[in-house]
C-alpha cells in the first residue's frame, strides 16, 4: 500500500498545502501549492466564503499536478490560547507485551477528567513510557510487562479554533483527519539527534503574528504569539515610499537585505509610487526599513522566551517565511545570540521556510501512527493507481536532509 499524506496551513497571508509518500522510510514530496489567502486574519477565519475560494483554489492546484482528487487532510488550527498541560496515565496490558492498542489506552487514560468543557484536545504529546515502573522508554511497542505508564502533555485550544477549520475544510468536501499546531509541526520539522535531548525555543514568523514556541526533548511545553509579522515590513515600505503594497512585497522579497551592512547603497530599484511617479528607491535605504522591524520582531521574540524559559536555552530555531530572506542569518546571530540558527527546509521545490509547518506535521502524524502500530493513507486504491500511472515530479528527501534526519531518527532500521 502507498502511504499519501496531505496536509494544509490555512495562514493569514497564503494557504500552504503539500502532498507527500512515505516510501522505504524516506518522505518523498508529490506536489506543493502556496495561494494568497482571503478571508482570514491573523490565522483566524473572518470571511467563511472568501477563505473558502481561497483553500478551494489551492486543492485544484494540487489536483491538477496530480490528477487525483484530495478527499482527506492534516489540519494546522490556530494557536491562540494553546495550553500544555501534563498528564500521566497507566494501564494494565492486554497480552504479555506492549502493542499499539495498549499505547493508545494509556494516553486516553492520562487525559480522563483532564479535560476542560470548554476546550478541544488537539493532540497528546508522549514524553517517555514505563513498564512496571521501569521508566525512560521511548518506544514501549514489544516490550514485555504487565504494567504500562506514560507520561505526556496534552494540547488542548479553544473549541472554536477547532470547529472553525474543520467546518471549513469540510464545507469544500474535505475530511479532517487529524489536527495539529504550526508549533508542532515546525519542531518536528527540524528535530534531529542533536536537539531532541535539549531545552530550546522555534520562532515562527508568519504574515501577521509571530509564535514563539519552548520545546523540552522535542515536546512543545509552552507557546506565545507576538502580534507583528512580515506584513510588518510589507506596511512600513508601502508607507514610507507611498508604493502599492504588491510592490512593497516583492521589494521585501526581491531587493531588500535583512541585514543593511551587505546593502549597496547604489543599487536601486525602480518603482511607481501611488500618484504615478516613477522612483528610484536604494537598497541600502530599503533595508533599513526592513532590517529595523526584523529587529523589533526578533528582540520581542526573545523577550518572550526569557519569560517562558525555566531553563537555560540551549538553541533557538528562526523560520517562518520572512526568515528566507537574504542576510537573514546575521541579525538572527545578533539579536538572538550565537545558539540562535535560521531553520532550513532542504527541501528542492519547496526551500522556502514558509513550508516549514505544513511539513512538520506529516512527519508528527506518521510518527503518531508509528506509536500506535497504525497504518494509514489519505488517497483510495483506484485514486493510487491513478497517482502510478499519471507523469509526475517526485522529490526524495534524503538522508542527509533536516527531514532526512528525522525519519531516519523515527523509521531506521
Amino acid at each position: 500500500m502507498k502511504h499519501i499524506y496531505t496536509s494544509i496551513d490555512i495562514g493569514s497571508d497564503t494557504i500552504k498545502l503539500v502532498v507527500c509518500e512515505l516510501y522505504k522510510n524516506k518522505l518523498n514530496l508529490l506536489a506543493a501549492s502556496s495561494v494568497k489567502s482571503k478571508g482570514i486574519k491573523k490565522g483566524l477565519i473572518t470571511d467563511v466564503e472568501e477563505a473558502s475560494i481561497s483553500i478551494r483554489q489551492a486543492f485544484n492546484e494540487i489536483e491538477d499536478m496530480l490528477g487525483i482528487h484530495i478527499k482527506q487532510v492534516i489540519a494546522s488550527i490556530p494557536s491562540y490560547f494553546a495550553e500544555f498541560t501534563m498528564v500521566k496515565g497507566e494501564t494494565r496490558l492486554l497480552g504479555e507485551t506492549v502493542v499499539g492498542e495498549d499505547v493508545i489506552n494509556v494516553l486516553e487514560n492520562a487525559i480522563q477528567s483532564k479535560l476542560n468543557p470548554n476546550k478541544e484536545m488537539v493532540t497528546i504529546l508522549p514524553i517517555d513510557f514505563s513498564i512496571d515502573n521501569q521508566g525512560g522508554i521511548k518506544e514501549p511497542k514489544g516490550l514485555n510487562g504487565t504494567l504500562l505508564g506514560a507520561r505526556a502533555i496534552m494540547v488542548t485550544t479553544p473549541k472554536k479554533n477547532v470547529y472553525s477549520v474543520i467546518s471549513l475544510l469540510e464545507e469544500i468536501g474535505v475530511e479532517v483527519v487529524d489536527i495539529s499546531l504550526n508549533s508542532i509541526g515546525d519542531a518536528y520539522a527540524f528535530k534531529n539527534k542533536e536537539n531532541s535531548d535539549l531545552v530550546g525555543a522555534i520562532v515562527n514568523i508568519g504574515a501577521e503574528t509571530t509564535s514563539v514556541s519552548l520545546y523540552n526533548k522535542g515536546i512543545i511545553v509552552k507557546n506565545s504569539v507576538i502580534g507583528l509579522g512580515g506584513k510588518s515590513i510589507d506596511n512600513d515600505l508601502a508607507y514610507m515610499y507611498k508604493i502599492d503594497m504588491k510592490d512593497a512585497v516583492r521589494m521585501k522579497e526581491k531587493f531588500a537585505l535583512a541585514y543593511k551592512k551587505y546593502a549597496s547603497p547604489n543599487e536601486g530599484y525602480e518603482v511607481l509610487n501611488t500618484s504615478g511617479e516613477k522612483v528610484v528607491i536604494k537598497q541600502l535605504e530599503a533595508s533599513e526599513i526592513v532590517m529595523s522591524r526584523i529587529e523589533e520582531i526578533l528582540t520581542l521574540a526573545r523577550k518572550e522566551i526569557s519569560i517562558l524559559a525555566e531553563k537555560p536555552i540551549e538553541y533557538i530555531i528562526v523560520t517562518g517565511g520572512v526568515s528566507s530572506s537574504s542576510s537573514f542569518d546575521y541579525i538572527v546571530s545578533e539579536i538572538l545570540g550565537k545558539n540562535a540558527i535560521v531553520g532550513n527546509v532542504k527541501v528542492v521545490g519547496i526551500r522556502n521556510n514558509k513550508y516549514s509547518s505544513v511539513v512538520g506535521n506529516i512527519v508528527y502524524f506518521i510518527h503518531k501512527q508509528k506509536l500506535k502500530g497504525q497504518d494509514f493513507t489519505m488517497i483510495s486504491n483506484n485514486d493510487m493507481e491513478a497517482l502510478s500511472s499519471s507523469k509526475r515530479n517526485v522529490i526524495n528527501i534524503s538522508n542527509d536532509t533536516m527531514l532526512g534526519k528525522v525519519f531516519g531518527y523515527f523509521f531506521g532500521e
